[in-house]
């Protein structure tokens, strides 16, 4: 009997292919989020449902669910959408992609440090614009990224493959972990912060590669803004909550900061007005794995996490 799984979004076609051929798949051709209600019915008889990022899979959804749901094969590395502690009571086993997803988004994030420190967004606006009036020594002046000492606010897979990169710009790197990670201090050269504190106060840069948790949650607010340099610059492609929103327009407002640049959001889709027309801030819609090798890689990492789990009921990537 083929097994029947569910995918709330349309994945790449390449992975959709390999889908339909081993499984009974429930696709979404239109590609528009589904409704509690259409998830639920949509499940009936099937064996996994495969949510992403936009899916808010609460308890209430998961306690909906037809039982014969027995996994959740998650599109994506962040699992914050997932009530992880209602599926296990549930019984429902959880995998994400983890190994999907670090370059694409560690190439954005350096792709973020080097159009915000030289002021990319303003030199482009000012072409669209038709404003430039010519080359002068003191015009567009930004910040060299080079030699500029970066601090990376998690130091996992993402982290690391950052910290990485920095070496080709000669960048003293610190980090900040719950953990201290000596494997990657060996393979990156970065230097450990036992505090959060620390790190804000010597980076010229700081990125943030962190997962969302509840310790996480606004993690760099107004205290902490405060404590990095009136010339530093702040790189978020975590999540957007791991930033309290309010409080990075006004350090931006007022200088306590020089510029952000942001791929996530507190409140998906919606972007702030204040924000979007700050001058010193480079922002993107989420597009931290918006590269083809990257979504295929993802898509066919969840299909092999369905079939470990058919063969073996074990997962390659659990979520604990």
């Amino acid at each position: 009997m083929t097994t029947t799984i569910v995918l709330t979004r349309r994945w790449t076609p390449a992975v959709e292919a390999a889908l339909c051929e081993r499984f009974d798949v429930r696709l979404n051709p239109e590609d528009t989020p589904l409704s509690h209600d259409e998830i639920v019915r949509r499940c009936a008889g099937a064996t996994v449902l495969c949510p992403t990022g936009p899916d808010k899979v609460n308890r209430e959804l998961i306690e909906r669910l037809p039982d014969s749901v027995k996994l959740l094969a998650n599109f994506g590395a962040g699992t914050n959408h997932i009530d992880v502690a209602a599926a296990r009571e549930r019984g429902l086993l959880v995998s994400n992609t983890p190994g999907g997803v670090v370059d694409a988004t560690a190439d954005l994030t350096f792709g973020l440090i080097i159009a915000t420190c030289r002021r990319f967004a303003e030199g482009v606006q000012m072409i669209r614009d038709d404003q430039w009036q010519g080359w002068g020594i003191n015009f567009m002046l930004g910040s060299q990224v080079s030699g500029k000492t970066l601090g990376i606010v998690g130091m996992g897979a993402i982290g690391t493959a950052v910290a990485k990169r920095a070496r080709g710009f000669d960048m003293p790197v610190l980090y900040h972990n719950r953990q201290r990670r000596p494997e990657a201090e060996q393979l990156t050269g970065a230097s450990y912060c036992d505090t959060l504190e620390t790190l804000l106060e010597q980076a010229d840069i700081v990125a943030l590669t962190c997962p969302l948790t509840p310790a996480t949650h606004h993690l760099i607010d107004a205290v902490a803004l405060q404590r990095m340099r009136p010339e530093a610059i702040l790189i978020n492609t975590a999540r957007g909550p791991v930033v309290d929103e309010e409080a990075l327009i006004v350090a931006l407002r007022e200088g306590s900061i020089a510029a952000a640049g942001l791929d996530v959001f507190e409140d998906e889709p919606h972007v702030p007005e204040a924000l979007v027309q700050l001058p010193n801030t480079f922002l993107l819609p989420h597009m931290g794995t918006s590269t083809r090798e990257a979504r295929d890689a993802m898509g066919f990492i969840a299909r092999d996490n369905i079939v470990r789990f058919l063969e073996t009921g074990a997962l390659i990537d659990p979520v604990v």
